[in-house]
C-alpha cells in the first residue's frame, strides 16, 4: 500500500523567500550575470500610474513588511536545486546557482513613511542595487506594498465617513487566503480602525481583539434567553449580545434584563436604520441607556455615511468583506519601473505607460492652514521649495534606524489625513491634487525622448 501524499502547504519558508518571485525576475538575473551586467548600479522606483475608480488619493502602507523581508530574502539549498530543473535555466552555467546559494540584498531603499497620502506619479520607493538585485526585488516588493496600499486606502475612507464612530475591522473570514487577514487588520489600523476581530494579527501586532458572537450560539440553546443569560455569565466583563438571530426587537427586550449587565448589542442585517433607532428606544425605555448598539452586515463607507447623516444611533461599525476585498476598487496600478542605470537616465515610452528618468525626490508644499496645495517630483539631488517624502530606510542591505512603531505610524496616518483639502475627503470628491514634475526631470525626459530611450 502506497504511503499517502501529505498536504502541500504554500506557506513559504520565512527564511528562504527568494523564490517568491515571478520567473522572469531569475532569468533576467541569470542574463544579467552571463553578460556581465549583474553589478551595474541600477536604480528602479515604486509609483502608482492612476487612482482607482472612485479615489481621489491613497494610504501608502506596508513598508514594515516589506523592508523586513527584504531584508532576509534568500534561497534555501533545495529552492536552488528545484531552480536548476526548471527548463528555462537548462543552458545557464552552474555559477549562477551558486551564487544565488549565498545572494543577499545588498542595495539602498529610499521610501516614504508609512501611513503618508500619496497621489498618482510620485515616487513612493525607490530601490538603488546592483543591477540584478534590484531586479530580484521588483514581485516581492509590489506583492507586499500593493495590497495594504488599497485597503489601507479604503480604510482611510471608512474613518471618514464614520466621523469618530468605533471601526471594528471584521475581515479575515473575506480575504483572498488566510494571509490577508493579517496585513488587512494591520492596514486598517494603521488607517484609524479601533480593533480587529483576528486573534493572531491582535495579539502578533498588539491591536485591540474585539468580537461577539455567532448567531449559532443562539441556535445552540433552547431559548434566545438563555443564549444571552449563558454568555453574559461567562464573559461578564465584555458581554456584546448578536440580537438578529430571530426578532431583532424582541431580542433588544431581553438583553436589556441580562444579569450581568451587558455592554452593547449587535446588529448584524436588515434595516439598519430603523432597527438601530427601534433598539435604541427599547434600551432607552428599561433604563439602559448605556447599551451601545454596534452595526455590522457588508458595510461600506457609503453606507456607514448614509447611517451617520440620517442620524441612526450606531455608536460601532464591524468592516469585514467591503473592506479586505476593497471590492469597488479590488487592484492598484503600482508599478516598478528603472529609471537609472549606471549613472544615465532611463525612460519608458510605452503608450500610457510613460515614465520620468533619473532617482527622483518628492517635495510637499502646503498652504497657510497647514493643508497640502500640492507635490512636486523632482530629481533626487535637486534643492526644492516643500517637505521631503522619501527618506533612507536601508544602506548597504542594512536598517538605517529602527521602522515607526504603530502607534506612531497610526498617528501620522491621522495628522496626513487631517491635512487632506476639504475636497478631497468627501466620498466622491474630484481627483484632482496636483502633482507636477520639476523643469530638471521634464528637460531630462525631452532630451530620452529625442533620442529614442
Amino acid at each position: 500500500m502506497m504511503e499517502p501524499i501529505p498536504p502541500v502547504s504554500l506557506w513559504p519558508d520565512p527564511h528562504a523567500l527568494g523564490p517568491v518571485t515571478d520567473l522572469y525576475q531569475l532569468t533576467m538575473m541569470a542574463g544579467y550575470r552571463a553578460l556581465g551586467m549583474a553589478d551595474v548600479r541600477a536604480s528602479f522606483e515604486v509609483f502608482v500610474r492612476r487612482l482607482p475608480p472612485g479615489r481621489s488619493y491613497l494610504v501608502f502602507a506596508g513598508l514594515e513588511q516589506a523592508v523586513g523581508d527584504l531584508l532576509n530574502l534568500r534561497f534555501s539549498p533545495d529552492q536552488v536545486d528545484g531552480l536548476r530543473a526548471f527548463p528555462a535555466f537548462a543552458g545557464v552555467s552552474p555559477e549562477f546557482f551558486e551564487h544565488l546559494a549565498s545572494l543577499r540584498f545588498e542595495g539602498d531603499v529610499w521610501s516614504v513613511r508609512e501611513g503618508t497620502v500619496v497621489f498618482p506619479g510620485e515616487t513612493l520607493l525607490r530601490v538603488s542595487a546592483p543591477l540584478a538585485q534590484a531586479q530580484w526585488v521588483e514581485t516581492f516588493l509590489l506583492a507586499s506594498l500593493s495590497y495594504t496600499t488599497l485597503v489601507a486606502s479604503k480604510a482611510a475612507r471608512i474613518v471618514t465617513a464614520a466621523r469618530g464612530r468605533t471601526l471594528l475591522e471584521f475581515g479575515a473570514r473575506r480575504g483572498h487566503g488566510p494571509q490577508t487577514g493579517f496585513l488587512a487588520a494591520r492596514a486598517a489600523y494603521l488607517a484609524g480602525f479601533h480593533g480587529t476581530s483576528h486573534v493572531e494579527a491582535a495579539r502578533r501586532l498588539k491591536i485591540p481583539a474585539s468580537g461577539t458572537m455567532a448567531h449559532s450560539w443562539v441556535q445552540s440553546f433552547p431559548t434566545e434567553e438563555a443564549a444571552f443569560e449563558a454568555y453574559a455569565r461567562v464573559f461578564p466583563e465584555s458581554t456584546t449580545l448578536l440580537i438578529d438571530t430571530y426578532d431583532t426587537l424582541a431580542a433588544a427586550r431581553k438583553a436589556a434584563l441580562i444579569e450581568p449587565r451587558i455592554r452593547a448589542v449587535r446588529l448584524d442585517s436588515g434595516d439598519l436604520d430603523a432597527l438601530s433607532r427601534g433598539v435604541r428606544a427599547i434600551l432607552d425605555e428599561s433604563g439602559r441607556p448605556d447599551i451601545r448598539i454596534v452595526a455590522s452586515g457588508d458595510l461600506d463607507e457609503y453606507q456607514i455615511e448614509r447611517l451617520i447623516a440620517s442620524g441612526a444611533p450606531i455608536d460601532a461599525f464591524g468592516v469585514g468583506t467591503e473592506l479586505i476585498t476593497s471590492r469597488d476598487a479590488p487592484a492598484l496600478s503600482m508599478v516598478y519601473k528603472l529609471v537609472e542605470s549606471d549613472g544615465q537616465g532611463r525612460i519608458k515610452l510605452s503608450a500610457g505607460k510613460k515614465t520620468y528618468p533619473m532617482a527622483k525626490q518628492v517635495f510637499r508644499r502646503r498652504d497657510r492652514d497647514g493643508r497640502f496645495a500640492g507635490d512636486l517630483v523632482a530629481r533626487a539631488d535637486e534643492l526644492q521649495e516643500g517637505e521631503r517624502l522619501l527618506s533612507p530606510v536601508v544602506l548597504g542591505g542594512r536598517l538605517v534606524a529602527p521602522l515607526p512603531r504603530m502607534e506612531a505610524i497610526r498617528t501620522h496616518c491621522a495628522d496626513q489625513l487631517a491635512s487632506l483639502p476639504p475636497g478631497l475627503t468627501q466620498l466622491d470628491g474630484p481627483a484632482d491634487y496636483p502633482v507636477t514634475y520639476s523643469d530638471l526631470l521634464e528637460e531630462d525626459a525631452r532630451r530620452l525622448m529625442e533620442q529614442g530611450g
